[in-house]
């Protein structure tokens, strides 16, 4: 904390130091300024923001592809896949696509996902709930 000095001043104070003149506050009055190394001022911004954005997690949608005949344990199989996208904090979306004569059973379809809604209860929320929509039947679930 210097004080209020002039322009001309501040600015000999800088070049002695071997520094820059930055203006913080243009709006206050008198405007306030600080001695820095500026380009050093710069990359350690530059390193902050860089590490604020490598720890956040940008949430995706994973898809989950399922049919009203599936067996048992390729059920299971997706449902340990769905875990491992939930674990990511992960969004799953689970479609099961009916075909031909199948059109005619998406009380089948609505077994199967309530099926995997009752495996992965303990890791998972119905954020949409499931619903039909042309040939396929979805529904999206999230990590609790």
């Amino acid at each position: 904390m210097i004080g209020v000095i002039a322009t001309l001043e501040a600015l000999r104070m800088a070049r002695e130091a071997d520094m820059d003149l930055v203006e913080v506050s243009p709006n206050e009055r008198p405007p306030v300024c600080r001695i820095m190394d500026f380009g050093k001022f710069k990359y350690e911004q530059k390193k902050k923001q860089a590490a604020k954005t490598a720890k956040q997690h940008q949430t995706q949608l994973k898809e989950i592809r399922l049919r009203p005949k599936t067996g048992d344990h390729d059920i299971e199989f997706k449902v340990k896949q769905a875990r491992e996208f939930l674990a990511h904090k992960d969004k799953v979306k689970v479609h099961v696509v009916f075909r031909g004569r199948e059109h005619a059973h998406h009380e089948r379809g609505k077994e199967v996902l309530d099926a995997v809604i009752k495996l992965l209860e303990d890791v998972a929320k119905i954020e949409k709930a499931a619903s039909l929509e042309g040939k396929s039947m979805s529904m999206v679930i999230a990590p609790k």
